[in-house]
């Protein structure tokens, strides 16, 4: 029997979701051993270093000790250790899947970088405005394309954008996101009944 993949895990983090949600829809989760890991942007973490010179979650040591690190090229790990359909192989699906991905991906990009400059004592009123504009235009463009999400495949692009929208949740709830996108907040109600994605919640802890 296969040993163990150590993850080293965060139950905050949306990048680690991704992993996680991934690991649920794959039936991976007997397969791996999580490591609570803090990767604070001001104070790297030595355990983490000594598999990932980056410091950041998610990171994924395998069975013969080599590490794979960034939340998609490990998704694409697992899809591949178990022969799953979140990564299409080929056509127009597999780029349809891939944009969403970079584009949730990127919208987490953008409401990270807001959370923190927010949280300075001093933060600077147009990056705050920066970051306010460019979550407002991604919602605007996925309430439009929420047709083809809802009628897509559950894939690596779709579990993304919905990463995105529960850490809107998560630390933007003042923000209103679903106001600003009903069609998308119907689907994304949707595919939050699905049990990778309520097992994966983000919690304080």
């Amino acid at each position: 029997m296969a040993g163990p993949l150590i993850l080293h895990w965060s139950p905050k983090s949306p990048y680690v979701r991704k992993v996680m949600i991934c690991a649920h829809e794959l039936g991976l989760i007997p397969r791996l051993e999580l490591v609570r890991s803090v990767a604070a942007m001001l104070k790297p973490n030595p355990a983490i270093m000594a598999v990932n010179p980056l410091s950041k979650i998610p990171t994924l040591v395998r069975e013969d000790g080599s590490t794979l690190f960034d939340s998609v090229v490990i998704c694409e790990y697992l899809n591949d250790l178990a022969g799953g359909p979140l990564f299409p192989a080929q056509g127009e699906a597999r780029w349809q899947a891939l944009r969403w991905h970079a584009f949730g991906d990127g919208l987490l990009d953008a409401l990270i970088l807001w959370r923190n400059e927010r949280e300075r004592v001093t933060p600077l009123q147009p990056l705050l405005d920066a970051f306010e504009l460019k979550a407002r235009a991604s919602l605007k463009e996925l309430d439009a394309e929420a047709q083809a999400l809802a009628q897509a495949p559950f894939t690596i692009g779709s579990l993304t954008v919905a990463c995105a929208l529960g850490y809107l949740d998560y630390r933007f709830d003042a923000f209103g996101w679903r106001a600003q996108a009903p069609r998308l907040a119907a689907w994304f109600a949707g595919v939050s009944t699905r049990p990778s994605l309520q097992a994966t919640a983000p919690v304080d802890g």
